[in-house]
């Protein structure tokens, strides 16, 4: 079986991989990832017992006990390029030998679940509310970089919406991945559901403008005024996109579910920021 070179797989010298600084049995199957730092510590804050703690760079990991069940909880910080980082290493910490660095005769699929914050694009979600991706619509460009993705791609929304927006074919394209049904199934009835766009950035690319103008400044309203075949762009954030083309290219089970913080269409922002977090929380812990 070939192995991974060094160059292409980086170990520590206790063979943890670097820069989640992870050793496969320190994963459970069940991983929450975040974007903040803090917030693994107030979700594990919920757990009757911590086994395991470690961190790196941005990356922080929780892992331990809830109802009986273990979860991991781990800190990506902001970007598809974390997320490319974070899903590429919790991969090879699961099913790559670090000792032989090949594969693991029996893979691990992983069940991972992004807790997030995000605006929502139509006007009928408030703020406050949690709302489930059931696609992730990616304008960030990584997954073009892979092999093979068009295989995972849901080409009819994709092309839909590049005739919807007049896409610029100067820009990456507009990749689109479905959530997992497995995990879809566990969030019914109190979540919103819709299709989260995924931007390379905070600023320009959500169509936002400070001292910079946006070149495509009503982005917004493109997106809200999207519609494939009853499904609509729920939502904006930065890393759904990633999560659902790496989990499906590896074999993991990915799910989004974020809080509303604010409502781009009716301009409005929440009131109670760290309220809507533990809604959000203890709602998908209760769900997992």
């Amino acid at each position: 079986m070939p192995q991974f070179p060094e160059t292409e797989l980086i170990l520590t010298p206790e063979g943890r991989v670097y820069h989640i600084n992870l050793l496969g049995e320190d994963i459970a199957d069940d991983v929450i990832v975040v974007g903040d730092q803090s917030r693994v510590a107030q979700i594990s804050s919920y757990f009757s017992k911590v086994d395991f703690k470690t961190e790196h760079r941005e990356f922080i990991t929780h892992t331990g006990w809830y109802n009986g069940k273990r979860i991991t909880v781990l800190s990506t910080g902001i970007g598809t390029d974390n997320i490319d980082i974070v899903l590429n290493e919790l991969d090879a910490a699961v099913n790559i030998d670090p000792k032989t660095r090949t594969l693991n005769s029996k893979l691990r699929s992983l069940n991972i679940i992004r807790l997030g914050t995000s605006g929502a694009l139509q006007k009928e979600i408030p703020v406050n509310r949690l709302v489930v991706s059931t696609h992730g619509l990616g304008f960030d460009g990584l997954l073009n970089y892979y092999a093979n993705f068009k295989s995972i791609n849901e080409d009819a929304i994709s092309e839909a919406f590049i005739k919807h927006s007049n896409w610029d074919p100067n820009l990456p394209y507009p990749y689109c991945v479905k959530a997992s049904d497995k995990l879809l199934s566990k969030f019914n009835e109190g979540f919103y559901r819709g299709i989260t766009a995924t931007a390379p950035g905070f600023y320009g690319p959500q169509g936002r403008q400070i001292r910079l103008k946006a070149a495509k400044p009503n982005l917004n309203e493109i997106l809200t005024d999207f519609n494939y075949d009853n499904k609509k762009i729920s939502n904006f954030e930065m890393e759904t996109s990633a999560l659902y083309g790496l989990g499906k290219l590896l074999g993991h089970e990915c799910l989004t579910v974020c809080v509303i913080i604010a409502n781009r269409v009716r301009k409005e922002f929440t009131n109670d920021y760290k309220k809507s977090v533990e809604v959000l929380i203890e709602s998908c812990l209760n769900k997992i």
